[in-house]
């Protein structure tokens, strides 16, 4: 009981958005199952017109007693009006049948079928149609979630973790709530109804039928623990698997070249297995909670069976009797699937609580400062910062005034990736502060301060949508004037008209279809469209071949005109035209000046730029 209040308590907020459809479908659903009762009623009158009139000539008897319990006066009364009602519409043995009672007795049950399914059906409509648009909100909510969680969060998580949240484990809740939630608003009105029924034909012997109710129920809640651990452990398994599956899919090219084909399914292969074996334990479990329950209601229906003869009571009594009995252990059944879907939704739920618990490191302020344009500058005063243990920034003191350009060089892991992250504010100092324009970033809100720049990194990133829209993700609403203009100042138009459908052409997914270069000066025409103060390059040509980043390089140079420029490098010949270059060493600023500068200092840069095969004198400008 506990897991299914837990998975109602999490979906109630979503459910109170559609209260309408879901009153309908429970108010119908509440109706459905008491007409279940109505067969009982309809089996016990329709036999007991047909018995002998021996047997029916004994029951006005029995009601001529004054009954003292509650139930047998109920059960009189109900007798004397249903007997009014339907004597001129159903057939009685040893009286003459005319037109009405021949279709009373055709119709009885088929409408009464009819009126049941009408109801059912309705009520499953509204509870699914609920659960879909509860679901539906769920997926965009987590997606919400997950985009507005700090960089740190995605280190830590793995590609098929995420995507379990947003597709597998709002699954697990649409099936819940989709089959669930009706039937466990119309089994326990079903049970309840026929129980009613049974107690007005014969309480004594209903409270002994219930006898073997809770031999039922034991074994359910057993089962269903084992159900739930074969759902979680399959659940951490599936994301095992999925992320092993995007590893294969985004590095195919590296699986073939170094022939990993067999490795990488093998791999898969296994944690198939591993799945497969958690799921039949699932199965084994929920599929034996039936033979379970029918076994003992086969057994308690034999032994009521004796105990009627036994007791003499009249057949129609003992034939709506059983008939109840049917359609109560029905639902019983039902209830225990129900309970054993709660039981693998309760791991999805619990995993989409943890993730929507969420919070992100780095936070806009709750009042944040107005930050409308660059004037000023870029202040970096003592930064310090670590991911982990080891600091990767220490005492960092920097200035960036307005139209400076700065190249930042660096070996692998001095920090210069790092400084960029700052800067956009996907984490936030550990040590120290940084200010634009004197205002410390945690006081302003993120989307005023990105608005202000433009990222061009290494790793390009290239959505499967068309080429215009791509270049327009730099300035949302952006016309097809400017969009031109922009793919015409990065050197993209060409490529761009030549292709099949133009600027309509689909990338492709992360731009496959297009070269290396190509895909950077779309990146590029991103951020002239963008026309932000600030240009930030991070290793923007590192992965280029020459001709194709002499192509970048030239429309980096254009898009860099009249702007503030951090460009980070390691290929140090990119930095020459900057105004000023810092060198960070183990996360320090160990050295800055010009290009021609440091390669005369004979420092850390200079030993870079040694290895490149630049030395003084034949400097990028020099040799032109």
């Amino acid at each position: 009981m506990n897991h299914i209040l837990k998975v109602l308590r999490f979906g109630l907020p979503y459910l109170r958005r559609y209260w309408v459809r879901l009153a309908a479908g429970v108010l119908l659903g509440m109706l459905f199952g008491v007409s279940n009762a109505s067969f009982v009623w309809a089996t016990k009158t329709l036999i007991g017109r047909m018995a002998p009139q021996t047997e029916m000539r004994a029951e006005p008897e029995q009601k001529q007693r004054r009954p003292g319990r509650f139930f047998d006066r109920l059960k009189v009364r109900l007798d004397r009006h249903v007997h009014r009602w339907v004597d001129a519409w159903l057939p009685y043995a040893g009286r003459p049948v005319d037109w009405r009672q021949v279709l009373g007795g055709l119709l009885i049950f088929p409408a009464l079928v009819a009126v049941r399914g009408t109801m059912g059906y309705f009520s499953s409509y509204c509870m699914a149609w609920t659960g879909e648009q509860v679901v539906n909100d769920l997926r965009i909510d987590v997606l919400v979630k997950l985009n507005s969680l700090s960089l740190d969060y995605f280190n830590r998580a793995t590609m098929g973790d995420m995507i379990t949240h947003v597709h597998g484990d709002t699954a697990t809740l649409q099936r819940c709530l989709r089959v669930g939630c009706a039937d466990l608003i119309q089994q326990p009105m079903t049970a309840i109804g026929v129980l009613a029924a049974l107690c007005v034909l014969d309480w004594r012997l209903t409270l002994a039928a219930m006898v073997f109710f809770p031999v039922c129920i034991v074994p359910v809640f057993v089962l269903g623990k084992k159900v739930r651990r074969a759902a979680r452990v399959g659940t951490e398994v599936g994301i095992t698997q999925s992320s092993l599956l995007f590893e294969i899919l985004s590095g195919i090219r590296v699986v073939k070249a170094f022939g990993l084909e067999t490795l990488q399914v093998g791999r898969f292969r296994e944690y198939s297995h591993q799945i497969v074996r958690q799921n039949i334990k699932g199965v084994r479990a929920k599929e034996l909670i039936n033979p379970i329950i029918e076994t003992v209601s086969v057994i308690g229906f034999g032994l009521l069976v004796i105990y009627i003869a036994y007791k003499s009571h009249p057949v129609a009594d003992m034939v709506g009797f059983l008939t109840g009995l049917i359609f109560f252990y029905t639902p019983v059944k039902r209830l225990a699937a129900i309970h054993v879907i709660f039981e693998q939704t309760t791991v999805g739920v619990g995993r989409l609580l943890h993730i929507l618990q969420q919070q992100p490191s780095v936070k806009d302020p709750a009042d944040p400062k107005p930050l409308r344009e660059f004037r000023r500058g870029i202040v970096f005063e003592k930064v310090g910062f670590s991911y982990g243990r080891e600091p990767v920034l220490r005492d960092l003191d920097l200035e960036v005034r307005r139209g400076t350009k700065l190249g930042v060089a660096g070996e692998s892991g001095s920090g210069k990736s790092t400084l960029v992250n700052l800067l956009f504010r996907f984490f936030d100092p550990t040590a120290g502060s940084i200010r634009i324009d004197g205002l410390d970033l945690r006081e302003v809100a993120c989307a005023d301060l990105r608005r202000l720049m433009a990222l061009v990194s290494q790793d390009v990133v290239l959505f499967d949508m068309t080429v215009a829209e791509n270049i327009a993700l730099g300035k949302p609403g952006a016309t097809r004037a400017e969009i031109e203009t922009a793919a015409r100042a990065a050197f993209a138009h060409d490529f761009i008209a030549a292709m099949p459908q133009g600027y309509e052409t689909r990338a492709g997914e992360r731009g496959v279809t297009l070269s290396g270069g190509q895909r950077q000066r779309l990146c590029l025409a991103r951020a002239f469209i963008r026309n932000a103060p600030i240009l930030v390059l991070d290793e923007a040509t590192a992965s280029l071949d020459s001709k194709a980043e002499a192509e970048v390089q030239a429309a980096i140079d254009r898009l860099a005109e009249h702007r503030t420029v951090i460009a980070v490098a390691h290929r140090l010949s990119t930095l020459a035209a900057m105004d000023r270059i810092i060198v960070l060493s183990e996360g320090r600023l160990v050295e800055s000046g010009s290009f021609d500068e440091l390669l005369r200092r004979g420092g850390a840069f200079a030993d870079m730029a040694a290895r490149q095969g630049i030395f003084p004198g034949n400097t990028p400008a020099a040799l032109d």
